[in-house]
């Protein structure tokens, strides 16, 4: 069972080969704005390294954001034609699902622009509570000082941390959502005026 993940959401092109419980190989390169372009090539050389063709993908997970507007749709437009065209099963996760990983207790910040941050706590992968996208200055005023942050933690006075978000896909696996019709996939967006629920 081959498995290909993608994240195209934020700052970084993710792509990642999954062999039934193990990542074989995996791509994380910051690219801002030019996922859509490196996307297929870096593909391709991915697969090609390990003697892949498309016709041997049998399943793709991708984030669902929030995130980037164009960065969010391009991984998962991808991953929707693939999969509606093949007959092939499609997974998303949560963006700050698959920084969060499987970490204990953690914050996850990642950068919404106009000084305004996408956040959630999260307990072994599980969102404890809402997401939000509020000013970074708002995080930053109360965060807990031994809080783990994970992300763009440099926009709330912590230091960046960036996970392997490859291999958070694989940690992840059993929080796989997936779909029962892929062209009914849409993208999680959040605007700056709300903050709801999720189910990741």
């Amino acid at each position: 069972m081959i498995t290909l993940c993608m994240d195209t959401s934020t700052k970084y092109l993710v792509i990642g080969l999954i062999s039934n419980d193990t990542l074989i190989d995996s791509l994380q390169k910051e690219c801002w704005k030019n996922q859509s372009e490196l996307l297929f090539p870096e593909l391709l050389s991915l697969l090609d390294k390990h003697d892949f063709k498309a016709e041997d993908i049998d399943q793709i997970v991708v984030t669902e954001g929030p995130g980037s507007y164009t960065g969010v749709r391009i991984a998962m437009t991808v991953a929707k034609v693939f999969c509606g065209l093949k007959d092939v099963p499609m997974a998303t996760l949560g963006t700050l699902q698959l920084f969060a990983g499987v970490t204990p207790k953690c914050r996850v910040v990642l950068d919404a622009r106009s000084k305004r941050v996408y956040t959630g706590i999260y307990e072994n992968g599980i969102l404890q509570g809402s997401l939000e996208v509020i000013d970074a200055c708002e995080v930053e005023k109360n965060l807990q000082l031994d809080e783990v942050v994970i992300g763009d933690g440099s926009l709330v006075g912590k230091q960046d941390m960036i996970p392997d978000l490859a291999m958070n896909f694989l940690k992840l696996k059993n929080h796989w959502q997936f779909a029962e019709n892929v062209h009914t996939v849409k993208p999680e967006y959040l605007k700056p005026s709300e903050s709801y629920l999720v189910k990741k």
